[in-house]
């Protein structure tokens, strides 16, 4: 019957060309009744899709932070209307757990998390979620009140205060430490903190102090205490080790099934996702107002000097699989439970 129909619908189509195309050069018309789209290629050799996907409202989430930053020009102007899908963004979650239940059952389509738990869900729903963008790269510093560290290297013998233990930011300081011919069990002290609260009372009280900490809270921290400056970007650190792969702490997954259902709308996303991270360094001050606006930093002018220290970037592709792949391994080879218990497969990368 839809086959029928189809084909009724196209000879209706050809005729109305006919009558209306005076003038006009031949075109090709090849027709898929099984993907259910048309595709006409014209004398300019551009061919224009005839999209058949039903439009759906695309339930977004994303987590607070720099998780979040990219998506912010993207929100103000789904809010607006003026994209050309229709997004429905939930309210920004400050807890990464707060995603598995929404995308494992079908609540949320596509969600900003972090890549870790990409991976577990992946592998927690059998393939039902795949990675379809990045959203950052690495957003932490080492920080000090004086001058003493000036590379990995001078931790030794001290005291860091760090936060994230048992999670991303724990596997990538052992990760840079080892690289760096280091113990970080016996080479020097991690005093892992409960929060970065806890972690700014140790840096305030002590001078010497020494810490790990992420973005935007760095630049909040040292707009706090005098004399804190960063001393070392692990980011930097990474890429110096030139391993084949990139600091990649937060990603944008969707669910499977709506990948193959609506896969036009998520390629209209991921150009307006794009683009929306692509603002964010082309206007810095505008991108901070939005940053203000939906609660990702309490005040525009901390997230302005935060911004470029986030490291913000959409990998799609091969390119995602190359920078992500490499870390994922990192972090595997030191706790396979923070993955999910497995690496994901090939088809956890979306669009190869």
């Amino acid at each position: 019957m839809k086959k029928k129909l189809l084909s009724v619908l196209l000879v209706a189509s050809m005729a109305v060309t006919m009558m209306m195309g005076c003038g006009t050069k031949k075109s090709d018309t090849q027709v898929d009744t099984q993907g259910g789209t048309e595709t006409v290629t014209g004398a300019d050799d551009t061919q224009t899709q005839i999209e058949a996907e039903e439009p759906t409202t695309i339930r977004v989430g994303a987590m607070s932070g720099p998780t979040a930053m990219g998506m912010v020009k993207l929100m103000s102007d789904g809010a607006a209307g003026e994209t050309a899908n229709t997004y429905e963004f939930a309210e920004l979650a400050t807890e990464a757990s707060a995603f598995v239940t929404p995308l494992a059952q079908g609540e949320l389509d596509i969600a900003a998390i972090p890549s870790n738990l990409a991976s577990t869900l992946y592998n927690k729903t059998e393939g039902g979620v795949k990675v379809v963008a990045t959203v950052n790269t690495g957003v932490l510093y080492i920080v000090e009140r004086g001058e003493s560290v000036q590379s990995l290297a001078d931790l030794a013998g001290k005291t860091v205060y760090a936060t994230g233990q048992g999670a991303v930011p724990e596997y990538i300081l052992r990760y840079l430490l080892t690289a760096n011919g280091m113990d970080a069990d016996k080479d020097l002290t991690i005093q892992w903190c409960a929060d970065t609260t806890e972690a700014l009372s140790y840096i305030s009280a002590d001078e010497n102090a020494v810490a790990m900490l992420p973005q935007p809270f760095v630049t909040a921290a040292c707009a706090q205490v005098e004399g804190l400056r960063v001393a070392v970007d692990l980011n930097d650190e990474w890429e110096k080790l030139d391993n084949g792969c990139n600091i990649i702490t937060g990603v944008i997954v969707v669910r499977s099934e709506f990948a193959e259902k609506y896969p036009n709308q998520l390629a209209q996303f991921l150009e307006e996702y794009e683009a929306s991270v692509a603002y964010t360094s082309q206007d810095v001050e505008g991108a901070a107002a939005l940053i203000e606006q939906y609660g990702i930093v309490a005040k525009a002018p901390l997230a302005q000097k935060a911004l470029p220290n986030c490291h913000l970037v959409c990998l799609t592709g091969s390119e995602m699989k190359a920078a992500l792949e490499g870390f994922l391994q990192a972090v595997y080879d030191q706790n396979p439970a923070a993955l999910g218990g497995a690496m994901p497969g090939d088809d956890f990368y979306y669009g190869l």
